[in-house]
């Protein structure tokens, strides 16, 4: 069964206690791929994320030739053990030029990024390509970068789709400019040992960009041989429910109150230190300050606060927000848009959106395709009236499971009611799976 092209979030009726275990982390473990790719000898994945992104990342591993074993894990249906047997750092042969090998990585920009630098390692002619989004999204600096390593790249417009044509591992160095874009430098740091490359990093993100430092330390954490590596559960996905604690103790005009409520995100292990902004996200509920930054403050959880910000008594500036108009669509447009649907005050200029006080109300949401604005949108409709949204499905990017979390009885969720959108019927059990 699938979900509806349409549901309707019912808002919690009274105070709930919960306890919410979150999927693994995306970013690690599409990262952890890559490295298992080119190690020595079997790594084993525990608590992999299992979502759409990370699913074209495996299969576009197995299309190339690698090995790749995936187990479910009992605890966590987004979870899965992943094992992946290395190649000793070679990448199996492409196509020719003529006819490369086609890879499809649908809109994970983790996979179209960091395949786009393990492909160079190889050898003949591969074509990586995508969704139509996908085609749009930002490859230049990474391309280049890979350019001035030696490599042919060939793309019209240095974007998807892109033909890489694999040299193998060769001693080189470049620049590469992350204003754009922190995974090209991720791409290029997690082949960089396997290639013989250097790598200096450049843009105005680059002196603090968590992702580039997450993922030097990954290489250097994950053995070149065999070993098992567990994988951080996902600050983003805990951010809805941390935001989500944090909106249920906030006054409304419904009779019924939410107030007591307590929602707490159990983690299996604890986060590594520095490797995930959005873990930052609960010391700002605390205390939300004027102004948040996409750049220094918060990653994607930003989105989830700036959907909380008309329930502040004193507004909130958002700024930097320059890369959440290049991922999966366009969220500054689409944040203001769909917030203002609500009733919200929120005016955009340059890369800043100024969200007000004000009463919201329940509207339609459009959620482009976007699982972070289905996510977010969600939250705000177990507080708020009549939100209904539009393709809930596209969640299965990064947390299938999610929709679950809300309909499961505490304390292992929420025990919120979900409705088909035309009809009122309650949805239950994989009819909320985003398959």
């Amino acid at each position: 069964m699938v979900l509806p092209d349409l549901i309707e979030i019912v808002p919690l009726n009274g105070p709930v206690q919960a306890r919410i275990t979150v999927p693994g982390s995306k970013s690690i473990t599409n990262r952890a791929l890559i490295l298992a790719a080119l190690g020595d000898g079997e790594t084993t994945l525990e608590g992999a994320l299992w979502s759409e992104d990370t699913q074209v990342m495996v299969d576009c591993l197995q299309e190339l030739g690698f090995m790749v074993n995936v187990k479910p894990e009992a605890t966590e249906a987004s979870n899965r053990t992943i094992t992946v047997y290395g190649r000793g750092g070679a990448v199996p042969p492409g196509g020719s030029e003529g006819q490369p090998m086609g890879l499809f990585v649908g809109n994970a920009g983790t996979a179209a990024r960091f395949l786009a630098a393990l492909l160079c390692l190889g050898k003949g002619a591969y074509r990586l390509h995508g969704t139509m989004r996908m085609h749009e999204r930002p490859q230049a600096g990474l391309f280049r970068a890979l350019r001035e390593l030696g490599y042919r790249i060939d793309s019209l417009d240095n974007k998807l789709p892109a033909v890489i044509h694999g040299a193998g591992p060769r001693l080189g160095f470049c620049r590469v400019d992350i204003s754009e874009s922190s995974q090209f430098a991720s791409a290029l740091f997690l082949c960089a040992k396997a290639g013989g490359w250097g790598i200096e990093v450049l843009g105005k993100y680059s002196e603090e960009s968590p992702h580039v430092a997450m993922t030097c330390e990954l290489a250097k954490m994950i053995p070149p041989k065999s070993a098992v590596f567990p994988i951080d559960p996902d600050a983003s996905s805990a951010g809805y429910f941390w935001g989500l604690n944090w909106l249920l103790a906030r006054p409304t005009w419904q009779a019924s109150s939410t107030a007591g409520s307590k929602v707490e995100v159990v983690l299996r292990q604890r986060f590594v230190e520095g490797w995930q902004i959005d873990a930052k996200l609960p010391r700002y509920l605390q205390s939300l300050p004027l102004q948040l930054s996409r750049k220094d403050d918060l990653g994607d959880s930003i989105m989830m606060a700036i959907v909380l910000a008309p329930f502040c008594e004193r507004g909130l500036l958002f700024t930097d927000l320059g890369r959440l108009r290049v991922q999966e669509c366009e969220r500054v447009a689409a944040l203001r848009t769909e917030l203002t649907r609500c009733g919200a005050e929120v005016v955009e200029y340059d890369d800043c959106l100024r969200v007000s006080n004000s009463p919201v109300h329940g509207a339609e949401i459009e959620t482009y395709d976007d699982h972070r604005m289905a996510m977010c949108f969600a939250i705000l409709g177990l507080k708020v009236p009549g939100i209904k949204l539009k393709n809930p499905s596209c969640v299965k990017k990064t947390f299938p499971d999610f929709f679950l979390k809300l309909a499961a009885p505490p304390p292992q969720g929420l025990g919120a009611k979900i409705l088909e959108g035309r009809t009122g019927r309650i949805l239950t059990g994989d009819e909320l799976f985003a398959a």
